[in-house]
Formats: C-alpha cells, sequence, structure tokens
C-alpha cells in the first residue's frame, strides 16, 4: 500500500508516493511541487552531456540506473578531458528522505544537491549561468520548460528543480525485502538468519525501511594514501569528524559496488572482512560499531544473502527512468 503525499498540481495525476510504514520524507515539497511535466524535463537534463562544459558528460554518466544509480566502472569519479575525481559516486535512491547529500555533507539540500558536480573542475567543469544559456537556445528544451512552469524562461533554479523531482521519483521500495515485510513473501532459512544477523549489527547505522539512518559515522576505514580523504572534518573542522563518512543506504547493494567513499572495496565480502578487523580501542570509531560481533564464515555469507534480498529489480529496470527514448 501506497500513501500519496500532497505534493503536486491538483490537476496532475503524477504523483509521489510514501510506502506503508515508511517515515515522510524530508524533502520540502511545497517549494517544489512534482509534476509530470518537471519529472521529464528533469530525466532529460540528467542524461544530457550539455550540462558539462565540453558535452561528454551527464549525471547518468556516473549514476548508472541498472547499478542503482552508481558508478561501478571506476573506484571514483571521471570527468570531462579524462579527469579523474576523488570519491565513488553514490548510489541515488530515496533521496526525498536524506537531509545532506554528499559522502561528507557538504551539500544540505536536493535543491542545489547538482551544482557540486556541475561545477567540479574533475566532473563536469561547467557553471550554471553557461547551462541556461546552452539551454535557452534550444526549442526543445525552452518548450520542455514552458511545459513545466508555464513560460519559456530558462532559469538556473527551474534547472535544479527539475533536476530534483526527476530524483526524488527515484524511489526504491519493492525488492524482497519490502515483499517478506507485507507478508507476500517469505526468507529462505540463510536470508532470515542474515537479516537476524544484520538486525543485530547493522541496523543500528543502516535503519529499516532506508538502510541508512542519514548520518555520518567513523567506520573504521582508513584514509588512502593518494586522496587523503578525512571526510566530514573538511566540512566541519571539527577533528571528531575525521573520517566519518555519510552511512549509504544498502538498498540495491548487490549492484552499487565498488563499496565505501573510495571504492576501495569491490565485493561484499570484502566489506565484511574490514568490519571483522575492526580496532574496537581506536577512539575515533562509531561507538555504534564497538558491539559488532566477529562474524563467522558462514555469518558473512548468511548476512550478504540478506542484504541480496534488498535488491529492486522494478527499480532498477524502471523504463520511467531510463534514458528518455521519445
Amino acid at each position: 500500500m501506497l500513501i500519496s503525499l500532497v505534493a503536486f498540481t491538483p490537476k496532475d495525476d503524477f504523483v509521489f508516493e510514501v510506502p506503508n510504514g515508511w517515515p515522510q520524507p524530508k524533502y520540502t515539497f511545497k517549494t517544489n511541487a512534482v509534476t509530470e511535466a518537471k519529472f521529464k524535463l528533469g530525466r532529460q537534463l540528467f542524461y544530457d552531456p550539455v550540462l558539462s562544459a565540453d558535452s561528454t558528460i551527464s549525471c547518468a554518466s556516473c549514476h548508472l540506473q541498472a547499478t542503482g544509480f552508481a558508478h561501478t566502472d571506476h573506484t571514483v569519479s571521471h570527468g570531462i578531458q579524462g579527469r579523474i575525481g576523488t570519491r565513488n559516486a553514490p548510489a541515488l535512491i530515496n533521496l526525498a528522505w536524506s537531509s545532506s547529500f554528499m559522502w561528507d555533507g557538504g551539500v544540505n539540500h536536493l535543491d542545489v544537491q547538482a551544482l557540486a558536480p556541475l561545477t567540479s573542475p574533475d566532473e563536469m567543469g561547467e557553471n550554471l549561468k553557461n547551462v541556461v544559456k546552452k539551454l535557452g537556445k534550444s526549442s526543445k528544451y525552452t518548450t520542455m520548460f514552458k511545459e513545466a512552469y508555464g513560460s519559456e524562461l530558462v532559469t538556473g533554479e527551474r534547472i535544479l528543480k527539475a533536476l530534483s523531482v526527476f530524483n526524488i521519483m527515484l524511489v526504491s521500495s519493492n525488492s524482497k525485502y519490502d515483499k517478506v515485510i507485507q507478508g507476500k513473501e517469505h526468507f529462505t532459512e540463510q536470508e532470515a538468519n542474515g537479516y537476524k544477523i544484520f538486525k543485530h549489527n547493522c541496523a543500528v547505522c543502516h535503519t529499516e525501511p532506508l538502510f541508512t539512518n542519514d548520518a555520518f559515522e567513523n567506520n573504521g576505514i582508513t584514509a588512502d594514501e593518494y586522496h587523503k580523504d578525512y571526510g566530514r572534518m573538511k566540512i566541519t573542522r571539527n577533528v571528531r569528524d575525521s573520517l566519518k563518512f555519510k552511512v549509504p543506504t544498502l538498498r540495491n547493494i548487490e549492484f552499487t559496488y565498488p563499496y565505501m567513499h573510495d571504492g576501495r572495496y569491490k565485493k561484499l565480502m570484502a566489506v565484511m572482512n574490514h568490519y571483522s578487523g575492526l580496532d574496537k580501542n581506536s577512539a575515533i570509531l562509531s561507538e555504534k560499531l564497538k558491539s559488532m560481533q566477529i562474524l563467522s564464515d558462514k555469518d558473512k555469507v548468511d548476512l550478504i544473502a540478506f542484504l541480496k534480498t534488498l535488491t529492486d529489480k522494478e527499480f532498477l529496470y524502471n523504463s520511467q527512468f531510463s534514458f528518455p527514448k521519445e
């Protein structure tokens, strides 16, 4: 069962829906009503490389639908002219429930999130003023802006809010796990044991049903020698935030590899092994992890079996989210 939000125009049947039992989203719908025309505009923008300085990189270049809108081809993002970023592109899943964005929380609202990759010299290398100019010269886009906003005027705010609407609609809530919770399916014995292990060891950070607590935690990761990325501390300038990164959702985790902020782990078993080797005497390790069990090899396999129940193939192959062919 889905509960509709009053976040769309009265005559528009294109509806953002909150899955039954889920918390209310954190996104401020009152300032950006969800409509089908905005969604279509946002989808067109998401897949269009014109947003980059040399028209070679689109949002979708680093956020591929079949991999949970994450980036599996490289450990870190790749941008224009072969430039390389410093972090793995995170999955774009259930963003309406997030209050901060990027691995370090450097962006605090979805409506401005796209500015970060758009203006990064190592990603899209463009500026919003130029994007407005380019789109304003396109009859296709001016028509789409008129349909979405009532006039052909292309503005930076309208661009960003259309992208937000597309991202807002990327809701993943139809995995096997969801069907089990709804009483429609049952876990196998292995998956059920994995779920038990998950609830005891992982759920405090990867909180159901979103499988993230939308917070920043130090999970025992070490700074890589090349980028020397210390995460949240770069934003807060607080040493207590050293090596804290945003807790990612585990939904579709089977397909959103490589893992961690720098993509250092390609396999889920490598992630399991990381958590088995935590230094629980570390002064900066999250307190939530200090009571974590040491898992046997069987436990790790069972836990991975459960994590695979978070795969939502309807989401991964939903044509509404795919490249606009019309």
